[in-house]
């Protein structure tokens, strides 16, 4: 359970950083996302070869993930072109973690015990108090991006499970790539992937770097703990989108954003010591 908590928390933290650079990119965020992506596939393809490969079983759910993770891709792309990074993250973030624990416990067995609900019910009000009144496209785009994420967190929950390697993270990423670039290709957007990455490919080759460790230490760290235990430890990550959208960002309404995270904090104390 330890190097579960451990990888979970330390995924939280890249995964904030990645999402904050998508929100400051001076790019269409498709591009940034899809240049991001592409990186991070390149590496992974390269370590999938390296590390040996991986199961057949394994395939068809990291298929099915990549799929999912276009229309992943375009509403997250969308829902910070319109909303706070403050607001929207924690409802994507919140809403899918929320989502994925509910479909860990009724699709893969996944056990949580009486304490482990209390934890998560509580993380989810204070994601919900830290969302705000926010309505109106960034809202529902947001929304879309949790229902996202809770699928594919649970096909690659799946995955991963029938899957001893650790190849199975890499596949994944690889099957993104390939998603995005055939919606990429399809709509025409080539030529600004092309001047995107001749301007900023360091920051993308770092931020793809960072989406492939990040998912990757979830992804082993499903294997040792519920989806709900995971998915609920890495929205601690919520807690440094309020701190930078609050002085990073000049986002308002400290107060409220401030109580909002001490009270996921308190969801993910009772997580960790009495949900287990």
């Amino acid at each position: 359970m330890l190097t579960a908590t451990l990888l979970a928390l330390g995924a939280a933290v890249l995964h904030a950083g990645w999402n904050l650079a998508v929100k400051k990119t001076p790019h269409e965020r498709f591009i940034a996302l899809w240049a991001q992506f592409g990186f991070g596939g390149l590496v992974a393809t390269i370590a999938l070869v390296v590390t040996g490969g991986m199961a057949a079983d394994g395939w068809k759910w990291a298929a099915l993930s990549g799929g999912v993770h276009l229309p992943y891709t375009l509403l997250l792309a969308r829902a910070y072109s319109h909303g706070d990074f403050s607001q929207v993250y924690p409802i994507a973030r919140g809403g899918g973690a929320f989502l994925a624990a509910i479909g860990g416990v009724i699709l893969l067995g996944d056990h949580v015990n009486a304490w482990g609900i209390v934890a998560i019910i509580t993380i989810a009000g204070g994601l919900s108090l830290l969302a705000g009144r926010a309505r109106g496209p960034a809202v529902l785009t947001a929304i879309g991006v949790s229902l996202t994420i809770c699928v594919y967190t649970l096909l690659d929950s799946k995955g991963s499970r029938v899957t001893d390697k650790l190849g199975y993270g890499f596949a994944t990423a690889m099957m993104t790539t390939v998603s995005l670039s055939a919606y990429g290709i399809v709509t025409g957007r080539v030529a600004a992937l092309r001047v995107a990455v001749r301007v900023d490919w360091l920051r993308f080759m770092i931020t793809g770097l960072a989406s492939l460790i990040t998912y990757t230490m979830v992804l082993v760290a499903v294997r040792y703990a519920s989806v709900g235990y995971v998915a609920a430890l890495r929205e601690s990550s919520v807690l440094l989108a309020a701190l930078v959208g609050w002085k990073y960002l000049g986002e308002s309404d400290s107060r409220r954003r401030l109580t909002a995270s001490a009270i996921v904090l308190t969801g993910l104390v009772l997580l960790v010591i009495l949900g287990r």
